[in-house]
């Protein structure tokens, strides 16, 4: 595996031991190009990499200006490796080793972008969205996206999140939430 694009461009990232399933170079091109079309530089963005296995997405941000960047994977065992893969990184970073849902609901931050990539046999990866969306995580007109398996269904919107693109890599998807700007009634 390897950093695509950007200062850390073909920085090689190793893959840490258990069930990995890392994001296809052409996708993680793909994805990234998408953001910087619809957001332009990815410069001093915070990133959320939730499941993030070897950390390439996370450190993929981070070769794009991306700041901070903060990792949560639940499998202790990958954090040796994450850790390895973070040694060249010059942005501000975090890893945390929980699971996704307590991390949400203690973070006590808020993100530009938020990337999920939960395991495609987890059941509950809707619920997750939602509580991004509950524990107002994701910034005012920020980006969700989430890697998903093909054959699933999504609503449109998760509470404030609204469905503004989605894109087709084989038998996978992404799915590009944004965060819909409130509006305050009249007083």
């Amino acid at each position: 595996m390897r950093i695509t694009a950007g200062k850390y461009k073909n920085r090689k990232v190793l893959c840490p031991p258990g069930i990995i399933r890392p994001a296809m170079d052409r996708m993680r091109e793909s994805l990234f190009s998408i953001l910087e079309s619809k957001l332009g530089s990815l410069y001093s963005l915070s990133f959320l990499d939730g499941f993030s296995g070897s950390g390439l997405v996370g450190i993929e941000a981070a070769s794009r200006g991306a700041s901070p960047i903060h990792l949560v994977e639940k499998d202790r065992g990958k954090r040796t490796t994450i850790l390895k893969n973070l040694s060249y990184v010059e942005e501000a970073y975090n890893l945390y080793i929980m699971d996704i849902k307590r991390y949400i609901s203690t973070c006590g931050f808020s993100y530009d972008l938020i990337y999920l990539d939960p395991p495609f046999p987890m059941g509950e990866k809707q619920e997750v969205v939602a509580l991004v969306d509950q524990n107002g995580i994701l910034k005012e007109e920020g980006l969700l996206i989430i890697h998903h398996p093909g054959e699933e269904s999504w609503p449109h919107t998760i509470g404030s999140l609204t469905l503004i693109d989605s894109r087709k890599y084989g038998r996978s998807r992404l799915l590009f939430f944004q965060k819909c700007r409130q509006i305050s009634e009249p007083k």
